[in-house]
């Protein structure tokens, strides 16, 4: 076996489950589940029908690339949306089985395990796949911490140029996860800034980018931010977008990986062995899903009611940071997030996930300590309920 699988820690929904164990929540209080961030309002019809009148696809074997019509409908979505001069559809899109996969096989073509003592640099707290790709990558992860202090954003000055030198590939994810916090442009452009001193590649996951509060002001990207500096090649940069959180759609397994097209091309060799090829009807259903913009409106709308709903039941009680982008609240609870979580199960039969298993303890702390994360993915009213059931719960917690 792998002997770097013995490296991976447990994810962080098996901790959760662990935790729960042996208690037994209220009779009386249905289970209200707001731990995992899978959206729950149904998918857009137009998107179904779109896979069901594909099915005759499933008699062919599709190619790994994709095809054509689907890489073009994504080229012109990421120009419409992130104000792009122009976007090769041939070289420099992918379409891919989702964001998770595609995280994670990245790495495993990237990292050049033959330089000495090769790193990973990733946000803390983070999405766990960034930390297993690493170590499976033959690569050690550095954990950049995001606090409230820089406004949930790495601060880059702490990173010694020591960490920056061996670093082969950067993990960035804006709106973050767990904290919505936003990369602004400038931001961006330090870090390409750094990938070129340093020369190492940008990973920047950015699946929440459709999901934001103000109509007026949607996420900066990471080809945006290139282009806005006249690299137009998109060199050292890869973006990662996924249709689960902004078509909820998270079982159509669908996404696209757009950038640097030398590294897209070993990427697409990397993955014609891998064997990750998307179905035609997805391929189908996925091309609609890109060409519409008006679901997503109505689901922005959506997140928030929700917010402002949750919001207004628990900030006096509790300092409601309501995040710029994303559908969690990042909040800091009295006490243990651990406990925390496992107490308000117990007494409210509500399911939430302690900040600390999403980060890692450094020198510096664990960042998710004492935090934990509330995804508002169930409808308005279980959202509101289970905001009720938690400022019942508060006052037993202090």
């Amino acid at each position: 076996m792998n002997p770097d699988l013995k490296q991976l820690q447990a994810y962080p929904f098996e901790k959760l489950r662990a935790l729960k164990a042996g208690v037994e929540p209220p009779a009386g209080r249905s289970s209200i589940m707001l731990s995992i961030g899978e959206p729950k309002q149904p998918t857009p019809d137009f998107i179904k029908q779109a896979l069901m009148d594909n099915l005759s696809g499933l008699a062919r074997y599709p190619m790994t690339k994709g095809e054509d019509a689907l890489r073009e409908a994504i080229a012109a979505w990421l120009c419409r949306r992130f104000q792009l001069p122009a976007v090769d559809a041939a070289t420099q899109v992918l379409p891919v089985n989702g964001t998770r996969e595609a995280l994670f096989a990245f790495a495993q073509a990237i990292v050049d395990r033959n330089q000495p003592e090769p790193l990973v640099c990733m946000p803390n707290p983070f999405y766990q796949i960034y930390e297993g790709a690493a170590l499976l990558a033959g690569a050690q992860p550095y954990f950049m911490s995001c606090t409230a202090e820089h406004h949930f954003l790495p601060d880059l000055t702490a990173v010694p140029d020591t960490v920056w030198q061996r670093c082969q590939l950067l993990y960035i994810c804006s709106p973050g996860n767990p904290t919505g916090a936003v990369m602004p442009l400038a931001y961006l452009q330090r870090l390409l800034e750094l990938a070129d001193q340093h020369d190492f590649v940008i990973a920047s996951d950015e699946c929440y980018s459709e999901l934001y509060l103000d109509e007026q002001q949607p996420p900066a990207g990471l080809l945006q931010a290139a282009a806005a500096l006249g690299r137009t090649d998109f060199r050292r940069c890869v973006v990662f977008h996924s249709l689960s959180k902004r078509s909820s759609a998270p079982g159509l397994r669908s996404g696209f990986v757009a950038g640097d097209a030398a590294l897209l091309k070993d990427f697409l060799l990397y993955r014609t062995y891998h064997g990750s090829v998307m179905p035609p009807p997805i391929q189908a259903a996925s091309l609609v899903a890109w060409q519409d913009e008006a679901h997503v409106v109505e689901t922005r709308r959506h997140y928030r009611e929700k917010f402002s709903a949750v919001q207004a039941i628990l900030a006096p009680l509790l300092e409601v940071r309501l995040p710029p982008a994303g559908f969690y609240l990042w909040l800091q609870v009295p006490g243990s997030d651990t406990d925390f979580t496992r107490n308000l199960f117990a007494h409210e039969n509500v399911t939430v996930l302690p900040g600390s298993y999403l980060s890692r303890t450094t020198a510096q702390g664990n960042p998710g300590a004492n935090q934990v994360r509330i995804a508002l993915v169930a409808d308005l009213a279980e959202c509101v309920e289970a905001a009720h059931r938690i400022s019942h719960f508060l006052p037993l917690a202090y």
